[in-house]
């Protein structure tokens, strides 16, 4: 009998300290291990959580030195944490997963859309889940500059998702995704204070979606047919 292949890691990168708090308090899987930690496990593997940093830049270094390291060469990468909505209708604790990320250095596709989006609803039910195009920026977007990225085709903007997945897929060939969580949108921006109780509607929700990108992650182990 042949040796069994060791199930492929799951890194799972986010940029700050409060997506960083959420996912190591989820209620759900009790993962509580320090970020860049390798502790707990999907059924598809063993699992990382790293903390990028704010911004394409600091996310783009944090991908390309952590995926040196053998033991993660060959991970899955799942971008996850915060964003704005740019569509008109979204609201705080939406969920996106993107079919593809882009920014101005290239655009790359998602892996897994499908299954992510069914195991959201079952594990966040009550959510709307958005697909689409998750476009990157390297500031906050306010105001007017929505409805020009809406113009693109983008359905949600983060600064990091886009720069993680293709310093991902620059590093080797591999599945890659993202899931994002609104925390503003047109109707809702931050800079209001009356929209505090959004952020909190969205750690609620990123609290809660581990289970899923697990899902996700134990599936790139099944034969396709």
């Amino acid at each position: 009998m042949g040796a069994r292949t060791a199930p492929s890691p799951l890194l799972i990168a986010c940029a700050l300290g409060i997506e960083q708090f959420a996912l190591r308090t989820s209620e759900r899987t009790g993962f509580r291990r320090p970020v860049a930690e390798r502790g707990g496990g999907s059924p598809g593997g063993p699992v990382t959580v790293l903390r990028t940093g704010m911004g394409p830049a600091a996310a783009e270094r944090s991908l390309t030195r952590v995926l040196a390291d053998p033991v993660l060469r060959e991970a899955a990468v799942l971008a996850t944490g915060f964003c704005a909505g740019l569509a008109p209708g979204m609201r705080p604790g939406d969920l996106v997963v993107a079919e593809e990320t882009r920014d101005p250095r290239g655009s790359v596709t998602c892996v897994g859309t499908e299954l992510l989006v069914k195991e959201l609803v079952r594990t966040v039910p009550g959510r709307t889940v958005h697909t689409g195009t998750l476009t990157g920026s390297d500031h906050v977007v306010r105001g007017h500059e929505r409805s020009g990225l809406l113009a693109t085709g983008a359905i949600a903007v983060d600064m990091e998702s886009a720069a993680t997945l293709l310093s991902a897929v620059r590093v080797g060939a591999r599945p890659v995704a993202a899931v994002r969580v609104v925390v503003d949108a047109p109707e809702y921006e931050l800079v209001r204070i009356g929209t505090v109780r959004g952020g909190i509607s969205a750690f609620r929700v990123l609290r809660s979606v581990l289970p899923a990108f697990y899902e996700w992650h134990r599936s790139l182990l099944l034969p396709r047919r």
